[in-house]
């Protein structure tokens, strides 16, 4: 059980009972190394591990988050980065991803809010020190941060989380009593960049994912969220349905649709996120686990393209998504863990002030 002793649960939609088998079939998939893989016999990175382990203690299970967690600090390279993916334990990308180095700073914050176990904290905060250190000497001028050593390119919703994952890194630090001024100062860079500069990121806008992560990861909010959310909310949801993974195809995702759950909801746009987060449980399978997603036939060509999951695997980021989303919406509509706000930001440290603009634009206040 959680610090609270409570599994989350939103009434009417999902009982703790349910988040509790969702989160038995995250642990059923995790290998003897505590890694978690995108479903049986896939590929394991980084970040997706860190979101269902986040699900798992969320949902109860300390025991399989915190072998999770021991196998991120375990397989971090000496420079403060993670290869980008494995297989069966072997590497098989060894680029390090920015994005999926900074994330663990989120599952740890996550951890110590739910557990208030410093000894935890202590263990694995020389690994997220590392990794932000990392992660911060890919930053460009403009304030956004390079995709990997080698890909110069920043990626929108790869930054929107970064920026999440330095606010969780600096509570963090300010709890090890070891001030991280450096993040702080990228941490204002890049909202800012974020902000005001997301035509200078690469243009991956065919993707939902770059629509609602900046709001997502905490760098837009307030009326500006709103209104960001408001420019392509007919492009990606599907009323019914959920959330279209990319605009050009007929597919709905579970974990894109419950992200934009946790994105409605930290801007208190509750009524919708109840809604997606309703019309997303027809993913849900007999056994907990989740169907990635969903291809939704047009009217037109129904009898040469009928309903269909797809691909035919439950993914263990999938359930995550659902554990976290529901944690979220529990707050307000059934019950919740003291992690719950992680995705609405107001355990993190506050936003980053922007100072030393490299931009060449006067710093701004943050709203």
């Amino acid at each position: 059980m959680t610090a609270a002793g409570k599994i989350p649960h939103v009434v009417g939609v999902l009982t703790a009972d349910q988040v509790a088998q969702t989160a038995r079939s995250i642990a059923v998939m995790q290998q003897a190394d505590g890694s978690i893989p995108w479903t049986t016999g896939a590929h394991v990175d980084v970040w997706n591990h860190v979101e269902a382990a986040m699900g798992l203690l969320a949902a109860g299970d300390v025991q399989a988050a915190e072998r999770a967690y021991d196998w991120v600090s375990e397989v971090q390279r000496s420079d403060g980065s993670w290869p980008s993916s494995w297989e069966n334990g072997a590497i098989t990308n060894d680029r390090g991803d920015s994005n999926f180095c900074a994330y663990f700073a989120v599952g740890l914050w996550h951890h110590w809010l739910i557990r208030h176990d410093l000894d935890v904290v202590r263990r694995h905060w020389p690994t997220v020190r590392a990794g932000l250190d990392w992660v911060v000497e890919l930053q460009h001028p403009f304030g956004g941060i390079a995709w990997t050593v080698v890909d110069d390119l920043s990626l929108l919703t790869g930054n929107s989380s970064i920026y999440q994952s330095l606010r969780a890194g600096v509570a963090l630090a300010e709890l090890m009593g070891e001030p991280q001024p450096d993040w702080e100062l990228a941490g204002g860079r890049l909202g800012h960049a974020v902000r005001h500069h997301r035509d200078l990121f690469a243009d991956k806008s065919t993707f939902s994912m770059d629509w609602y992560y900046p709001v997502l990861g905490g760098a837009v909010r307030d009326v500006d969220a709103h209104d960001l959310l408001s420019t392509r909310w007919d492009d990606f949801v599907v009323p019914g349905l959920g959330t279209r993974c990319v605009d050009t195809n007929p597919w709905v995702t579970g974990a894109e649709t419950c992200e934009l759950v946790m994105a409605l909801d930290a801007i208190g746009d509750h009524e919708r996120a109840l809604r997606l987060f309703t019309d997303m449980q027809m993913l849900r399978a007999d056994d907990g686990g989740y169907w990635t997603g969903w291809v939704y036939a047009d009217p037109a060509v129904r009898n040469e393209n009928p309903d269909v999951f797809w691909p035919q695997e439950h993914t263990t980021f999938t359930a995550g998504a659902v554990i976290l989303a529901a944690d979220a919406l529990g707050e307000t509509h059934g019950g919740s863990t003291p992690g719950s706000g992680i995705m609405r930001g107001t355990s993190l440290a506050p936003d980053f002030p922007e100072l030393a603009l490299e931009c060449g634009c006067s710093p701004l206040p943050v709203r």
